[in-house]
């Protein structure tokens, strides 16, 4: 088996995350919620989670690192504490569906970045003409996990720190494979992202970084914590302001273990394996003519393609029968498919890791092509 769907989730982690696992499924209970001595490695597993993410990210307040159940958890929560019934969004182009959903639930209709694909220099443009007209929030993908494009973080926090505007950045593909200092953007409010990707972390794991007090002030869930047992009142203190309920212990150990291995191995590191690799699969398609890939200059590990006239989720199928595991069709980003001209077709999209090799890839870029010569 081929696995090239890494954007969707990390296959195949280190060992140290699969042991961290089962010696929290077999050593820790009762988080928060005993003295004894399986309670106490419980919360020490936890607190060491936090620890490295917010040594990851440049937080200094490890309280501030919420955990969740996935991106799309994590960003329910900084949506429904930062978006009122009249605020005013800017979106960027590229957007997951766990970003415009709680919008459109609230009745929200953005201001999209409609710019085209690998151009960052026009959706900087873009963004200051929005601005001009004012704007309550934005909320950024990072890199789209449509087509592995990088946002212009740098130019754009700079924008929105000027004009006071607070961004929630969805990391939910660049979290692991890209250096976020938060520290560097005033204007974070909120950075989202899942475990089970780029950090390595098994499935059912997220991170919400806290930065915006207002996100503590209005929890998207309420109920037991541990703490402040005799008051109604959901505690108003991170990070049991935003964790009801017992958290998955053995899932977040094994997320910290994800963590120091980004940290040992670091995002750079990652980030350029993962582009030459993919600069090389982009070599390989290109043999075949009527392959079109989408690629850029700005790029993680992350390349769509399609062939006219073959729907996307065929190519997927066939390639599946070859061993080759890929994802197909719209992504669950119909808005990054709008904005890029692709949204009749969808495109196959071959995501890697740090785990991807170069024979993988060939092996994968040859069955493609031979595929394509047949239909």
């Amino acid at each position: 088996m081929i696995y090239l769907d890494n954007a969707a989730t990390t296959l195949y982690k280190p060992r140290a995350v699969e042991q961290a696992v089962r010696r929290a499924m077999y050593g820790a209970a009762g988080y928060a919620r005993g003295g004894y001595a399986a309670a106490g490695r419980a919360g020490e597993l936890v607190y060491a989670c936090r620890e490295q993410a917010a040594a990851l990210f440049g937080v200094g307040e490890p309280e501030r690192v919420i955990f969740t159940l996935n991106a799309t958890h994590a960003l329910n929560i900084a949506i429904n504490a930062l978006v009122k019934p009249d605020s005013r969004v800017i979106v960027s182009g590229y957007e997951h569906n766990a970003v415009m959903r709680p919008l459109t639930a609230r009745n929200i209709e953005p201001t999209v970045l409609d710019t085209p694909l690998w151009d960052g220099a026009a959706m900087v443009s873009a963004l200051k003409q929005a601005l001009e007209h004012g704007a309550d929030l934005m909320i950024l993908s990072h890199v789209s996990n449509v087509f592995g494009s990088i946002a212009p973080l740098d130019e754009i926090a700079e924008l929105l720190t000027a004009a006071g505007v607070p961004l929630i950045l969805d990391a939910s593909q660049s979290a692991g494979v890209a250096e976020i200092d938060v520290k560097r953007y005033p204007c974070l409010a909120a950075v989202c992202m899942p475990g089970h990707k780029a950090l390595y972390g098994p499935m059912g794991t997220g991170i919400l970084l806290a930065l915006d007090a207002r996100i503590a002030a209005k929890p998207l869930l309420t109920g037991g914590t541990g703490s402040l047992s005799e008051e109604m009142r959901q505690p108003d203190f991170l990070p049991d302001a935003l964790e009801s309920g017992t958290p998955n212990v053995p899932g977040i150990a094994g997320l910290a273990a994800g963590i120091a291995f980004v940290r040992a191995v670091t995002p750079a590191h990652i980030a350029g394996q993962e582009r030459r690799l993919v600069h090389e699969l982009v070599r390989a398609l290109s043999r075949e003519s009527k392959i079109e890939c989408f690629a850029g200059k700005k790029q993680t590990g992350v390349l769509s393609f399609r062939v006219p006239g073959t729907p996307s989720e065929v190519l997927a199928d066939m390639l599946s029968d070859e061993g080759v595991c890929t994802r197909a069709g719209l992504h669950c980003a119909p808005l990054a498919h709008r904005t890029a001209g692709t949204e009749d077709t969808g495109t196959v999209r071959l995501s890697l890791s740090f785990y991807s090799t170069a024979r993988q890839l060939e092996q994968a870029a040859d069955k493609v092509c031979r595929l394509v010569k047949k239909l």
